[in-house]
């Protein structure tokens, strides 16, 4: 698989650069551009590459239990997405197609011969169109968890009504300042989809997400950034819908049978999944019994499922 030249561009202004990393990660790297610095964790050393995409409101902090799972032979890369934990301050236009270019930048960065990209959640939706927009950067394609049409707004409700339902309560933690880091943690323990999964990878994804003085800490997550890229979500369902006829790269879905909350059903309904399924048989669809959307990849024995899938077994 031989790199290609960004369009319009060339690598040299995409070079890999050594930052901080958090504790309990081998390392993290960023990918410059001329905006900035796109900061990616990074698992493992091995020669094959599997590129991760994190959710809406997460961060590159929700891989390390799928990394962990994985074979000594792969490297788990992980960036933060514009708006998100690390690059929160990177500058917009927000939106999925950013994240698109950024993705593939950070794959020709560092010339691969092999390449996995996986999505979880929105992360699935840009690495479908990732994956059809430079199908020769990529092997394999793994979505967890997203990247099927979602259902349009019902008729008389407006796109910004549907993403206030579907991600109120992730959106107004985002405006929330909180006294201290345990007061940060004790919210998230709260959650009825990780009260009962709450493990050292959930408490180091929501401290990695934390920023600001003591008295007055909150979220590193940008809520412009989220509200472009949930509607992005929500009104490009056709896009989506091509981008799965069209994809070349074959691909794996794995699909959380609970959903946001931990309740059934989950996020993608029967209904979609079946006709996913219809229009691409050659689509591996695998249910991860017990998982909800957010412990698919932050509870290792639902993790090792996604590595495995990952690692091709």
């Amino acid at each position: 698989m031989a790199p290609h030249p960004p369009p319009g561009g060339s690598t040299r202004t995409r070079r890999l650069v050594p930052c901080r990393a958090p504790t309990g990660c081998a390392r993290l790297l960023g990918v410059t551009s001329p905006d900035g610095l796109l900061p990616a964790l990074t698992f493992g050393d091995g020669p094959r590459l599997a590129v991760a995409v994190h959710g809406i409101t997460a961060s590159a902090m929700e891989w390390p239990a799928v990394a962990r799972c994985l074979p000594a032979d792969w490297t788990l890369v992980a960036p933060d997405l514009r708006g998100r934990g690390a690059a929160a301050g990177l500058p917009g236009p927000y939106g999925l197609q950013r994240h698109v270019e950024d993705v593939c930048a950070l794959v020709r960065a560092r010339r691969p011969r092999e390449t996995v990209l996986v999505g979880h959640s929105m992360g699935a939706y840009v690495a479908l169109l990732a994956a059809v927009a430079e199908p020769g950067l990529f092997d394999r394609l793994v979505l967890v968890d997203g990247g099927l049409p979602l259902p349009p707004p019902p008729e008389g409700v407006s796109v910004d009504e549907v993403l206030q339902a579907t991600l109120g309560p992730a959106i107004a933690r985002l405006s929330r300042t909180f006294e201290s880091e345990q007061a940060y943690l004790d919210f998230f323990r709260a959650h009825p989809a990780l009260a009962d999964a709450w493990n050292e990878d959930v408490a180091g994804y929501v401290r990695y997400d934390l920023a600001g003085p003591s008295g007055a800490q909150r979220s590193r997550v940008v809520e412009e950034a989220v509200r472009a890229d949930g509607r992005d979500v929500l009104v490009r369902a056709g896009d989506f819908a091509a981008a799965w006829e069209a994809l070349t790269v074959p691909g794996v879905l794995l699909r959380a049978p609970l959903g946001l909350f931990g309740e059934a059903p989950g996020l993608l309904g029967d209904d979609a999944v079946a006709e996913a399924g219809r229009r691409r048989p050659d689509i591996v669809v695998d249910t991860v019994d017990g998982a909800n959307h957010y412990t698919i990849v932050l509870d290792e024995q639902f993790a090792a499922r996604v590595a495995r899938r990952i690692a091709g077994e």
